[in-house]
């Protein structure tokens, strides 16, 4: 039966979209977080077109039960990844009502737990699918307006799309529910549920901005959220439609796959961008903020047919999350950004063979090189047409899906700018076009300076001493002193001394940062000089410095320790791990190093997120120290959402089992670990 129902998928479902509108959802969910299972009742409103005889509902390895047609039983089967209803559909108005029970592998991710105190769930749709957790449609081009109560223990907040229109408790419980007025595609349907304290501003709009935090991280939340409401208010004016969604919340959380992700309304980050004032000048939420802002119009309220066409959503938000950052920092911010990802563009073209306008594209071609599209339009065609066309095209299309020639369409009505070249060049050519790239930049004044030292790359620094001079001790903007310092690299120290000076006393955070990683060879004479990096209010450079030094200078490690002792850094502690792994190999430094190593290995435990963990491990095993806990940690890695983590976990373990006596560890904890640990050492071990 089973392969009879996957061809009726196959065959019948290509059309089901023609034939059938889902109109509405109502799901009231329950969540266990500790058998890590979904259970709830799902009532979906639709439309019957065209007579069919039967409907799919896309749902992952769930089991149903209490299936029925307007109140009625109906037959239905399932296929692992469909709820097939089965029955003699006609034209009309349906409602479907079922119960359902799921244990996602992926989509919803438990995170923490409730004995730790630091449990949180999350789910991430784009790309995973919300079928996963909730019985929907992967088709973007099914919009359905969702409706949710769920269900969660009173100690925790619960988040989720539009407006919460009523929360009560039950016992030990609280069912809170949302409700959307206006219809999305399911993969922005999310789920966010933690410990949180939320704060409460309003745009000049008069919409709500929720902005949550960790009740730990308060002290982090001006730094944070700097220029929330100005980037909202800016861009509801920019894009010249308003928002077009009944509130919007932004929520930070553990062990996000991305930086940040879209969901209609309420938007998810990752927590690396919880910051503090000194974190801010190196890790801004800035750009993510306005990027997935830009995104509420442009993949939310207008959504791309297919992959084919996803610059209209990541190219667009890219496009406005510079413009939004441009009113906040500046023209110089502006163009010095737009320079950078033309270098990576011109870059990656050497390789990349895939244009824009393929599903197969390249996440560089869709942001950066789509972004790059719509500022030469905007160049082309005029400031007034373009904002113009892009309302135009945000009304029109409110809710509906879009194509690249929909948004062509509405460039039409405003001007006779050439689409086809424009088209040719920036959508369908693998290419990236430098001269016109260079010609929008050279507007800049910045730029004709940087582009001017970028000229002399090859040059002998004889030839160009003068003007690097001059550069550095001008105000240009500080990328242009940037480019020089990077310059400077293969000189030697004796040629190159007044000009690293220079870059230091311009008191700019990012310069110095640039002389900090240049110079990884500290003459003596430079020592004093280099020693101040350790003042600067950056944690990378911090870093830098603290590294560098204690690297250089054998007979300083003691000062430099005792100087830092109390540095934590970012949220991921990066400075208290690197302070951590300097101690313990510094054999004169204090006497009790495994307290150190223990909490060192403590770092690389499940206790932290994957990107505190994997620094840990780094440093442990570039400093060789190993035992059974942090080969545990290790293992325990390989089962981690984040591929990246994952990756990190295999390729160490494989270069440590080459190791007899540590491939005997292996072997020896391979029976104390859990099912999934197990899996993945013994497959690492049979290799």
């Amino acid at each position: 039966m089973k392969y009879f129902f996957l061809f009726i998928s196959a065959f019948t479902f290509a059309q089901q979209t023609k034939s059938v509108d889902f109109k509405t959802v109502n799901g009231h969910i329950a969540i266990d977080p500790n058998s890590k299972s979904v259970n709830g009742d799902v009532t979906y409103t639709f439309e019957v077109l065209k007579p069919i005889d039967t409907i799919k509902i896309d749902a992952q390895n769930m089991t149903f039960s209490k299936v029925e047609l307007n109140h009625k039983n109906i037959s239905f089967a399932t296929n692992g990844k469909e709820l097939l209803l089965i029955y003699p559909f006609q034209k009309g108005k349906n409602s479907v009502q079922f119960s359902y029970e799921a244990k996602p592998k992926q989509t919803i991710y438990f995170v923490g737990s409730e004995a730790t105190d630091n449990l949180q769930i999350w789910t991430q749709g784009q790309g995973k699918y919300t079928s996963h957790w909730f019985p929907s449609f992967d088709d973007v081009n099914e919009k359905v307006i969702f409706n949710m109560e769920i269900t969660f223990d009173s100690n925790y907040q619960v988040i989720s799309n539009g407006v919460l229109k009523s929360k009560s408790e039950d016992k030990n419980n609280t069912h809170w529910k949302y409700q959307m007025q206006k219809p999305m595609s399911s993969y922005l349907l999310m789920l966010a549920i933690g410990k949180y304290d939320k704060t409460i501003l309003k745009a000049k709009s008069g919409i709500p901005l929720e902005l949550y935090l960790d009740p730990k991280d308060v002290s982090r939340h001006e730094p944070t959220y700097r220029y929330s409401k100005e980037i909202f208010d800016y861009l509801e004016k920019e894009i010249g439609v308003k928002y077009p969604w009944k509130i919007y919340r932004q929520v930070p959380v553990s062990e996000f796959l991305y930086a940040g992700m879209e969901n209609t309304s309420s938007t998810l980050f990752a927590n690396r961008y919880v910051v503090d004032n000194i974190g801010f000048e190196d890790r801004s939420y800035t750009n993510v903020n306005a990027h997935e802002l830009a995104h509420q119009w442009f993949g939310d309220l207008v959504t791309a047919k297919s992959g084919k066409d996803h610059w209209l959503q990541e190219g667009f938000a890219t496009y406005y999350a510079l413009l939004a950052e441009r009113s906040i920092y500046g023209d110089d911010y502006f163009y010095s950004k737009l320079y950078e990802s033309s270098l990576q563009l011109k870059q990656a073209s050497k390789t990349d063979t895939i244009p824009v306008l393929n599903a197969k594209a390249s996440s560089l071609s869709f942001y950066q090189k789509g972004a790059w599209a719509l500022h030469v339009l905007r160049e082309g065609i005029g400031e007034e047409p373009f904002i113009k066309a892009v309302r135009n095209y945000l009304k029109k299309y409110s809710y509906q899906n879009v194509t690249t020639q929909n948004f062509f369409d509405e460039i039409k009505k405003v001007s006779d700018y050439d689409l086809v070249n424009f088209s040719k060049i920036w959508l369908e050519s693998p290419e990236f076009n430098s001269n016109i790239a260079n010609e929008l930049l050279a507007k800049n004044n910045t730029m004709k300076v940087q582009l001017e030292v970028v000229k002399l790359r090859n040059k002998p620094l004889v030839e160009k001493y003068n003007l690097f001079e001059k550069t550095l001790q001008s105000e240009v903007y500080f990328t242009a002193k940037e480019a020089i310092v990077g310059q400077l690299f293969k000189e030697k120290f004796e040629d190159k001394k007044h000009l690293l000076l220079l870059g230091m006393q311009t008191q700019n955070i990012q310069v110095r940062q640039a002389v900090a990683s240049t110079l990884q060879k500290i003459p003596e004479e430079f020592r004093a000089e280099y020693e101040t990096l350790l003042d600067d209010k950056s944690y990378q450079t911090q870093e830098l410095a603290l590294y560098n030094l204690w690297n250089n200078f054998p007979n300083k490690r003691n000062d430099y320790l005792t100087k830092t002792k109390d540095w934590i850094g970012f949220n991921d502690f990066n400075l208290r791990i690197l302070w951590l792994s300097l101690a313990v190999s510094t054999p004169e430094y204090a006497s009790n190093k495994e307290t150190y190593i223990q909490e060192l290995v403590d770092y690389s435990s499940t206790k932290y997120e994957a990107t505190t963990r994997q620094n840990a491990l780094e440093y442990l095993l570039n400093f060789n120290i190993i035992n059974e806990a942090i080969l545990k940690n290790l293992v325990n890695a390989t089962t981690h959402h984040m591929w990246q983590f994952s990756k990190f976990g295999r390729d160490n373990i494989r270069i440590l089992l080459k190791n007899p006596e540590i491939r005997s560890t292996f072997q020896t904890i391979l029976p104390n670990l859990n099912e999934k640990e197990q899996f993945q050492l013994d497959r690492l071990l049979k290799e």
